[in-house]
């Protein structure tokens, strides 16, 4: 799972926002300001009946500060993505 979900940078941050583009998902804003410093991401990639699936998650960031629910308090009731 994306670490960015309970970073304190997660609603302007660079990363998370092309994440958000790979999973095409509504981002948290259009136009993200911080610039993490060194953010490791994993993409997995599956070849599905439909085609390749790929899921792109931050794994690892230097710039990571804990904010634990960030994610959920900006998304009120919806579900974590993962």
């Amino acid at each position: 799972m994306c670490i960015c979900i309970n970073c304190e940078y997660v609603d302007r941050c660079t990363t998370y926002h092309a994440v958000e583009e790979q999973h095409q998902q509504a981002h948290l804003t259009a136009t993200p300001t911080f610039e993490a410093t060194q953010p490791q991401i994993n993409v997995n990639i599956r070849t599905r009946d439909e085609g390749v699936e790929m899921e792109w998650d931050v794994v690892g960031c230097l710039s990571f500060t804990k904010d634990a629910g960030k994610w959920s308090r900006l998304r009120p009731g919806e579900l974590i993505p993962t």
